[in-house]
């Protein structure tokens, strides 16, 4: 007599040999691995003998500044491994974070170029690539050249950290842009004004309020010429814009200067479509989003890719000043000194 199964027992025994030996009662094709927690001795010989610029395979102890090389270097170059390191760390205070390098004494030549010093503290897929320049020797760009150096230059754990939740909220790749945190607004933005290669025949366009623009005393120091738009400017249905008119004027110079405009005031948005079209232009662009708030509003950066970008970080600090960090984009300038 010819036994039968009961109906559906082959599909059931077909399921059954899909979960074979998983615990979690899924397809093999869907197990999810976890992460690494133990960093592999080979990765850390590496790391030690990528130190000391010899090429051998390290053994021994090693001392406690040769291991924050080591996490550092995991973090840079195997990432897969970073939970290894960074499990159980207390969130990063972003003040430590912000330069803090003090600007050296100025020349009376300087002095004459630059207005640092003058100013009065205030209450609190289509994009185009612009010529690469040089930036002024400055801060900023010593801190942009110690950045783009590779060897023995990785940052820490918190500032990769902190520096991938802001690309991450402006939707930038982190291998286009160099992240830094500043103590202030102000700071940030007179980083960008003392750097800037501003000469006579240039322009500093701006729609930023005056209180809060910091850039067009340094432009007009050294000789650029300065306009300052109103915000109606920035309203993609007035026909014939005004702004549109200015980014096409002639020039002798390319890039023509640097256009700034707020993405957010008052609750109103403008459209990323003006850093497409000034680049299109010959035009560098700054867009201040510090009014932006992080993780509610969503930056989609990725098709315009302005060259400075401003924003304000998740600041959980108990300082009064407010953390801002300005992002550089390393395909529009020198970053070497």
């Amino acid at each position: 007599m010819i036994q039968t199964r009961p109906k559906g027992g082959v599909e059931r025994d077909m399921v059954k040999s899909l979960f074979k030996g998983t615990e979690t009662a899924r397809p093999n094709s869907m197990i999810i691995k976890k992460a690494h927690r133990v960093i592999p001795a080979h990765i850390i010989a590496e790391a030690i003998s990528n130190l000391h610029g010899v090429d051998l395979r390290w053994s021994g102890p090693i001392t406690p500044a040769e291991m924050q090389y080591v996490e550092q270097y995991v973090v840079a170059k195997y990432p897969e491994y970073s939970n290894a390191l960074i499990e159980g760390k207390d969130k990063p205070d972003l003040y430590e974070l912000c330069v803090k390098e003090e600007p050296s004494q100025p020349s009376p030549e300087d002095k004459r170029k630059s207005p640092r010093g003058v100013f009065r503290e205030t209450p609190a897929s289509n994009f185009h690539d612009v010529v690469r320049i040089q930036l002024e020797p400055s801060r900023l760009l010593d801190i942009l050249t110690k950045k783009s150096s590779y060897i023995g230059s990785f940052i820490s754990i918190p500032e990769i950290q902190a520096r991938n939740k802001v690309l991450k909220h402006c939707g930038l790749p982190d291998e286009e842009y160099l992240v830094l945190f500043t103590s202030s607004y102000r700071d940030a933005m007179m980083l960008v004004g003392e750097s800037y290669p501003f000469f006579r025949g240039n322009f500093y366009m701006t729609v930023m309020n005056e209180e809060r623009d910091y850039i067009r005393e340094f432009a007009g120091y050294k000789d650029s010429k300065v306009v300052s738009a109103p915000e109606t400017w920035l309203d993609l249905r007035i026909k014939g814009s005004q702004l549109s008119q200015y980014f096409r004027r002639k020039s002798k110079h390319s890039p023509k200067g640097l256009f700034c405009y707020p993405a957010k005031v008052n609750g109103t948005h403008y459209s990323m479509h003006w850093v497409s079209e000034a680049h299109r232009n010959s035009w560098h662009v700054l867009l201040d989003a510090t009014a932006m708030v992080m993780g509610e509003d969503r930056l989609n950066l990725a098709l315009h890719r302005p060259d400075f970008v401003l924003c304000s970080p998740d600041d959980t600090t108990t300082r009064s000043s407010k953390i801002t960090c300005l992002l550089v984009r390393r395909k529009s300038f020198e970053t070497t000194s």
